[in-house]
């Protein structure tokens, strides 16, 4: 029953985050300065051909009015007409979620891969007196290098110069995975630097937190090895905050990847949108706005479940508060 009321609870307030998004994606993209008529027939179009644009795709319409019909299609699965290309907006989403996808999985795998392990040897060599300042630095770069600044100067130094790697280019993974993997190593890396960054920060400060607990020293006194405590008695009670970090970095990274895929070129759902944006495509910019916060309210729930099953005391605090 409390499960079922968990479930239901998640339900309406997810409906809610949708519809709240869709109310302001919908206003947003109304707001920007400069309307689809102006993009499309350029400054010098008359007022009669401004009209007759508008007319075509029906925003002559109250915005009401549009709001509703677009609500309407989407509750069916339809996401409209792209402006632009005329393809229906849900197939040309799809066709380009893979790219976003596989980058997305790559930045996060080395996020875990390269965070996790950072953060513990920074955590276990760390001393009283302020011991893994080199974690720290490297931690500290990371957060603060914007991945527009990163991935321009990655793609700058690849481009000059024979390195091994391509940048600029994109082959698909059913085509060719080993090529398709090289041309994807640095947009992943630029994409990862953060997220790395913030894991490796954020594991340390758990590790260290669960490392001055009574247990920990009981194991110490018993001479058990350090990295043996690490393993059995440390790891899992600092999983739950990194845990959580991770699928939030996840949902993050997925609002990187607009930046990574349109400094390198990748057919991907985060350049769509930006070529959208500057187009003022509408619907394009709806649905893809719409797609991320689905995402992220997905992996919310995901990082709950996962949670509860680490630490069942907070699984049951949880349902509570549902």
């Amino acid at each position: 029953m409390r499960l079922l009321m968990w479930w239901s609870g998640r339900a309406l307030s997810s409906a809610a985050t949708l519809l709240g998004v869709s109310v302001l994606i919908f206003a947003a993209v109304r707001l920007m300065p400069g309307g689809f008529a102006e993009t499309v027939l350029g400054p010098f179009a008359t007022a009669e051909q401004k009209a007759e644009l508008a007319a075509r795709y029906g925003l002559d319409q109250p915005v009401f009015m549009q709001y509703g019909h677009w609500l309407g299609a989407v509750a069916g699965g339809d996401f409209g007409i792209s402006m632009i290309s005329r393809q229906p907006v849900g197939a040309e989403l799809l066709a380009r979620l893979p790219v976003t996808a596989e980058l997305t999985v790559l930045a996060v795998a080395a996020s875990v891969l390269l965070g996790v392990p950072l953060g513990v040897l920074t955590a276990v060599r760390a001393r009283p007196t302020g011991g893994g300042g080199l974690g720290r630095l490297v931690s500290g770069l990371g957060v603060s290098v914007p991945e527009f600044v990163l991935g321009s100067l990655v793609v700058f130094v690849f481009s000059r110069y024979t390195l091994g790697l391509e940048v600029g280019s994109w082959i698909p993974l059913t085509q060719d995975p080993a090529a398709n993997l090289a041309t994807m190593i640095l947009p992943a890396a630029v994409l990862s630097v953060f997220s790395i960054s913030v894991t490796a920060r954020t594991t340390r400060d758990a590790v260290m937190g669960v490392l001055v607990e009574p247990y920990v020293t009981a194991a110490v006194g018993r001479g058990e090895s350090p990295w043996f405590i690490v393993r059995h008695h440390v790891l899992r009670n600092a999983a739950t905050p990194v845990v959580t970090l991770v699928g939030t970095t996840t949902a993050y990274l997925l609002g990187g990847a607009l930046i990574v895929e349109h400094v390198f070129n990748l057919p991907g759902v985060g350049s769509y949108l930006v070529q959208a944006v500057g187009r003022r495509d509408y619907a394009v910019v709806q649905a893809g706005v719409l797609l991320a916060a689905g995402v992220f309210i997905v992996m919310n729930v995901l990082i709950d479940l996962l949670v509860g099953a680490i630490d069942p005391r907070l699984g049951v605090m949880a349902g509570r508060r549902s």
